[in-house]
């Protein structure tokens, strides 16, 4: 088996190029700026475009432009950043833009600590919009996972025009690992669906039992609409409650309502567990090794790994959680999705343990708090 080294960011734009992507645009930032550097090396020679903004406004807004255009787009910033997208983010979800937004995280709040990482942003990616509406959020706990949820990331983009964020993290970003070459293989590549032809072209028009609309270019023979206000299928501006009630309610079960569909989870059961360890990001892989120690000295312990974060996989959560007496949920800060879990999991004991101080959750801590917690 042929093997390569190489860090996280990288497989993230490598990911990116096989699913398609030939628009980057970015602003330098720790640990971040990698994906900038690889991209710049691998879009020209493509035909590609990779540009450096001058703030992260203007790369988020250049990416929805290529987007409108047709090109897949991808942009890569950290916490920091994420802040300054949040006004262009809530735009790409109002007027259904396809993108894929990577988010590098590090200790936070605000400019925190650069080269220290964390899992702190993942309740901002979920609602750092206005309105609210649902978003998808993939999370890769190793670097082989940063190429396939890439690829996976703008398959969904496409598939339910919309913004889709990588919650990775600056240990996995920036860490190099040997990775099987026959592993970075992006599988199926999905593109975005046009109108049907023989209808009148409406830009959020969708067809009889599709919640999806059809799309077509800005700059092209067609005349196509995009506002960030509220329209109605025609994409002309409405304050009509009727036409808001219906396109809300259509954008947020093009998601919701599909989150089975592309559910990615990791359940490593246990012969005779009662505990379910539950983690997400870098921390699992501390997580499915505490389990392992633990099982092997009979003390069995079930691990279920969250690669899709938002919506949250309510389904594979409970079943996960099947017979457990309690379940332990690890994050890499002050706790933040646990309260989903608690949600998603009433009458059955939560524990938390979280660490937001720029070092790693180790096994040996993950350990005590299931022995002793």
């Amino acid at each position: 088996m042929a093997l390569t080294l190489m860090e996280g960011n990288e497989a993230i734009a490598r990911g990116a190029v096989a699913a398609g992507c030939r628009f980057f645009a970015g602003y330098p930032i720790t640990p971040a700026t990698t994906i900038l550097n690889h991209m710049l090396a691998m879009l020209p020679p493509l035909g590609g475009v990779c540009v450096q903004g001058e703030d992260e406004i203007a790369s988020i807004g250049l990416c929805i432009g290529a987007s409108m255009a047709g090109m897949k787009a991808m942009t890569a910033t950290s916490g920091p950043g994420i802040s300054l997208y949040s006004e262009q983010i809530s735009f790409a979800v109002g007027s259904e833009i396809p993108l894929v937004i990577v988010d590098i995280q590090r200790l936070g709040p605000s400019t925190g600590s650069a080269t220290r990482g964390a899992d702190g942003d993942v309740q901002f990616l979920r609602w750092g919009n206005s309105g609210g509406m649902p978003v998808i959020v993939l999370a890769p706990i190793d670097v082989r996972d940063c190429f396939t949820l890439t690829v996976q990331a703008f398959n969904l983009a496409e598939r339910y025009r919309c913004p889709v964020f990588i919650a990775s993290n600056k240990e996995i970003a920036m860490t190099r690992e040997t990775v099987p070459i026959e592993g970075l293989n992006p599988g199926e590549v999905v593109e975005r669906r046009p109108p049907p032809a023989a209808q009148p072209f409406l830009p959020f028009e969708t067809a009889p039992g599709e919640a999806v609309p059809g799309f077509l270019p800005i700059g092209g023979k067609t005349l196509v609409r995009q506002t960030s206000s509220t329209h109605g299928p025609d994409g002309y501006i409405t304050t009509d409650p009727a036409v808001i009630t219906r396109t809300l309610a259509r954008m947020q079960a093009k998601i919701e309502s599909a989150v089975d569909r592309f559910t990615l989870v990791d359940h490593r059961p246990a012969a005779g567990a009662d505990t379910l360890l539950l983690a997400y990001g870098v921390s699992a892989r501390a997580a499915a090794e505490a389990a392992r120690r633990l099982t092997e000295t009979g003390r069995p312990v079930s691990v279920l790994i969250l690669k899709t974060l938002w919506p949250v996989p309510e389904a594979a959560i409970r079943r996960a959680a099947e017979g457990m007496r309690r379940v332990l949920v690890v994050e890499m800060n002050l706790g933040q999705y646990v309260h989903e879990i608690a949600r998603v999991l009433p009458g059955v004991r939560i524990d938390f343990y979280g660490q937001m101080d720029g070092r790693l959750i180790t096994p040996d801590t993950i350990t005590e708090a299931l022995i002793h917690g």
